[in-house]
């Protein structure tokens, strides 16, 4: 492999590391919080191989960071929205 060959894998490589959906991505933060929560009572119950327990483990791992990016971009959508429009901000009680 010469250094023009890695060097344009390597390109590859970053470029699917940067792109957020795949097939096993969620639709969205309802589907992907949903799918969470089964994750978590399916290990908590205790009936999980070591194996299985370790795929739910990542998998739930990847869908937290969804929902936290979800959550961290409506948030920021919602502080653009109170800078324009005067809004005040939500106090929850």
């Amino acid at each position: 492999m010469s250094a023009s060959d890695h060097k344009n894998d390597t390109k590859t490589s970053e470029s699917k590391s940067k792109t957020k959906v795949t097939a096993d991505s969620p639709q969205n933060f309802e589907h992907a919080f949903a799918e969470l929560e089964n994750i978590v009572a399916q290990m908590e119950s205790g009936q999980m191989s070591l194996e299985t327990s370790l795929a739910a483990y990542k998998r739930g791992n990847l869908l937290l960071q969804f929902c936290q990016k979800s959550l961290a971009d409506v948030e920021q959508q919602v502080k653009i929205l109170n800078e324009k429009n005067q809004l005040t901000s939500f106090q929850s009680e």
